[in-house]
């Protein structure tokens, strides 16, 4: 089998796991690799994610390396069995590794965490909202409608049986920027409302009046699968994403998203009586700001 051109981060990850199993097991390659009948080669070409392994190899690494986690164990080999092949398939020649990634790991997270400070996150996002934002003569974006309807593909999730959790900080600066005509920001902030009541998102608004958490954060999305230390924090950068996946940066990044949430004003609640809400909560603000347009 010829090794891979292009890695994704799930393979990559999944590399990265199986070295820091041997590594604290005290292993050099060449040992590891002469427990399973395999060449020092192969197994520093798995651990670099340009190749696959095997799942009663990878099962005998992890009995080589006494990890006798299960969940974790399981979800190793969940990631080794994956074939990386999704909705997002067809879109491989046209978008970038980030956006592939994203939509890959939001498709295998049970929660996703993520604050955003100068944009609606893209889960939340109308059409007419994103259109705007892709036709930005800065962001140079070849393929508008392409990815326009990535975009609109990836939201499938937050509505599919058994969707992950979502909880989104939005800065309340990311809702006064304009992107397209006042009906396009009107529409797109009446469907963050609407969005809002699903069962299983949340939605917060960092105010400017708050502690400045949110400035020093900058943007990220946090996802979290069954097994929590295989998360990923996914950074924004002009250079190109950065993926954080130790467990000390997990843990700073939940710890961070808590401070974030405490000091946002109270979720969008639209069921609760009107009499009920909050002067300052997060609802209040949005109504306030439509009231202005």
């Amino acid at each position: 089998m010829g090794l891979r051109t292009a890695i994704s981060e799930r393979q990559r990850r999944l590399g990265l796991e199986l070295k820091q199993l041997r590594e604290q097991a005290g292993l050099t390659a060449g040992e590891a690799a002469d427990c399973i009948g395999m060449s020092r080669g192969q197994l520093s070409h798995i651990e670099m994610g340009r190749t696959s392994i095997l799942t009663d190899r990878l099962l005998g690494l992890c009995r080589t390396y006494g990890c006798a986690d299960a969940p974790y164990v399981k979800a190793l080999v969940s990631m080794s069995e994956a074939t990386g092949k999704g909705w997002w398939s067809t879109h491989r020649k046209s978008r970038g590794p980030g956006a592939l990634n994203l939509a890959e790991l939001e498709e295998s997270a049970v929660a996703l965490r993520t604050h955003q400070s100068l944009f609606i996150p893209g889960l939340f996002q109308t059409s007419a909202y994103a259109r705007a934002i892709f036709n930005s003569p800065k962001l140079g974006v070849d393929n508008v409608e392409d990815a326009l309807m990535f975009r609109m593909e990836r939201q499938h999730i937050l509505t599919r049986d058994n969707p992950p959790s979502v909880h989104a900080i939005i800065h309340e600066a990311a809702l006064h920027m304009r992107f397209g005509s006042a009906p396009t920001v009107r529409e797109q902030l009446l469907h963050l409302v609407e969005v809002g009541k699903l069962p299983n998102v949340t939605i917060q608004v960092y105010p400017f009046s708050a502690q400045a958490y949110a400035g020093l954060s900058g943007n990220f999305v946090h996802a979290v699968p069954s097994v929590p230390s295989l998360g990923t924090v996914i950074l924004e950068q002009p250079t190109g994403d950065q993926y954080l996946t130790e467990r000390e940066q997990l843990q700073q990044y939940g710890t961070l998203f808590e401070r974030l949430a405490e000091n946002a004003l109270a979720p969008i609640d639209v069921p609760t009586a009107p009499e009920a809400h909050s002067v300052k909560d997060s609802l209040a603000l949005i109504q306030h700001l439509l009231y202005a347009l």
